[in-house]
């Protein structure tokens, strides 16, 4: 069946987001990583540029755990025992022993009753958002908030739906009193860590907020927190914005295996009435392949580590090496959203400006994210740089020299 209208409608597409700015364009293959080494950090090798070895500061593995031995090791172990794949879903014959020992693990290392282990975070937050939005919801979210979030609750159909400006808790309170009588049940849906500005959530001040309210809805308020840019990667012992902030146990918590602890799969952790819940109703649960055992064995290794002496080493050094580069910064006289978080934002506030310097920076090896006019708003253009524990000092002084010559 001839498809020539339909692609051309596809062509015609894609040509409205290049002439938009905001395609995502050719993606760069990784073909070889080189493992760090005492004086400088991992390398990588992309397609078509062999000769050259790239320093990645666009990467999510925060403490570099994804190159570990250990968990390498982990990871082949659970393959060996069984198998590279899960075979099914995990209501037929998909569930092994390693999946239920990481959710245990999980839960122990969040302090909550339990936990259950989704494909990815992106699904954690569709499967989970979906079934707790009903007809009689409202919700209130961040504007900042996720991807992941907002299709969740658009594809949710709430009741009601707030969109408060970012972190402005006085629109929170305000929605909070106004939807009184409006619906049920109401939903604070909330990043921990907002992943394009390293910025958090004052999840304390939040859970005050749902708790002051919560008589006002039959069915409570209940807070939701994605924050897979903060766990295993921010606060002393790594269990993310709630214990930077001293904050309440959230009532939901969305996390991701596939950042700080370098593996793969999302997760949810809370009361055992809820993950029966979700068990029994999140979609990307019930009709979707776990993560591998294999997977799962290296998460709860990371876990593992995360939770020794080593990995607080590691923590350390994440916020020393973070510290240092957001002082060169300054010295080199680029602006950043100063904080903890190994997300430092460069502020560079113009479109052609942010794009010329990641050209710059490419040709000069190394990687960041650039985020432009109609991605961001006019005015808040910027670079994402990433700072992993395996980076080394030589490696961010390169990275500010880089930055230092810039004349663009």
């Amino acid at each position: 069946m001839p498809q020539d209208r339909l692609l051309n409608a596809l062509d015609t597409h894609i040509d409205r987001l290049e002439s938009d700015g905001t395609a995502k364009g050719e993606e760069l293959i990784v073909v070889e990583v080189i493992a760090p080494q005492e004086d400088r950090g991992p390398r990588i090798v992309l397609e078509g540029f062999e000769d050259r070895q790239f320093m990645r500061f666009n990467s999510n593995s925060y403490l570099g755990l994804s190159l570990l031995d250990e968990i390498v090791e982990a990871e082949e172990e659970g393959s060996r025992r069984f198998g590279v794949g899960p075979g099914a879903v995990r209501f037929i014959s998909g569930s092994y022993s390693a999946h239920r020992d990481l959710e245990d693990r999980l839960a122990r290392f969040h302090d909550r009753e339990s936990g259950i282990v989704f494909s990815s975070a992106y699904a954690a937050v569709l499967g989970s958002l979906g079934p707790l939005i009903t007809k009689d919801t409202a919700v209130i979210s961040d504007e900042l908030n996720h991807n992941c979030i907002i299709n969740a609750i658009r594809l949710a159909r709430p009741a009601e739906k707030v969109v408060y400006p970012h972190l402005d808790l006085e629109s929170l309170d305000r929605s909070l009193q106004e939807l009184e009588g409006k619906a049920r049940r109401a939903l604070v849906v909330t990043d921990g860590i907002f992943s394009m500005r390293g910025d958090h959530a004052p999840l304390d001040r939040i859970m005050e907020l749902a708790r002051s309210h919560d008589h006002r809805y039959p069915e409570n308020v209940a807070v939701v927190v994605d924050d897979s840019h903060g766990v295993g990667a921010f606060g002393a012992r790594g269990r993310g914005v709630e214990e930077l902030t001293g904050s309440a146990p959230v009532d939901v918590l969305i996390g991701t295996l596939g950042k700080a602890f370098g593996v793969n799969g999302g997760y949810v952790v809370g009361s055992r009435r809820l993950t029966r819940f979700l068990r029994e109703s999140a979609p990307t649960y019930i009709y979707s392949n776990p993560i591998t055992p294999g997977e799962a064995m290296a998460c709860t290794a990371a876990l593992d580590l995360v939770d020794s002496a080593r990995g607080r080493e590691l923590l350390d050094r994440l916020r020393t090496l973070t510290r240092y580069f957001e002082k060169g910064l300054a010295q080199v006289g680029i602006e950043t959203i100063p904080g903890e978080h190994p997300v430092v934002p460069l502020m560079i506030r113009d479109t052609a400006r942010t794009q010329a310097l990641v050209r710059h920076l490419f040709d000069h090896d190394v990687l960041v994210t650039g985020l432009t006019y109609p991605v961001v708003p006019r005015g808040d253009e910027e670079i994402r740089t990433q700072i992993n524990a395996d980076h080394t000092m030589g490696d961010l002084d390169r990275v500010l020299e880089i930055l230092d010559a810039f004349d663009g």
